[in-house]
Order: structure tokens, then sequence, then C-alpha cells
């Protein structure tokens, strides 16, 4: 039985929005180590651009595995 694709969605959102405040800490921990001095409002812009890039990547490998699985199932 394969994961649907809101089943999947839905995974991948979760996992991501977790992910986002340990990533907005870590940013904001982080940049300044390397000279990078960002407003809170701009660390909370980046971190959001980059969950999209993420919620888009997790996605697509989700459903890639998926058929992946159904192909090697049909197939033996």
């Amino acid at each position: 039985m394969s994961q649907s694709r809101k089943h999947s969605m839905l995974e991948a959102l979760v996992n991501v929005l977790i992910g986002y405040g340990v990533a907005l800490a870590a940013q904001m921990a982080i940049f300044p180590l390397f000279g990078i001095h960002v407003s809170l409002q701009d660390n909370i812009m980046i971190g959001l651009l980059f969950t999209v890039v993420s919620i888009v990547r997790s996605y697509a490998l989700r459903r890639l595995f998926n058929r992946w699985h159904q192909y090697q199932h049909r197939h033996g």
C-alpha cells in the first residue's frame, strides 16, 4: 500500500515546519560568526524562503521514492 499524495505533503510540511524553528535559531547563531548581521525580520524571511525550497524538495523526493517503490513492487 502506497502513501497518498496528501499524506506525503502533510509529512513533508510537518517535517519542514519543525525544522524551521531549529534552522532559524541556527541562522541567528551562525550568521554573526561569519560577519553576517541580519535583522530578525530578514532572518525570518530568509528562513521562510529556504523552507519553501525544502518543502518542494521533500515532496518531490517522497513522490520519486514512492514511484520507485511501486515500480519495484510491480517488476519484482
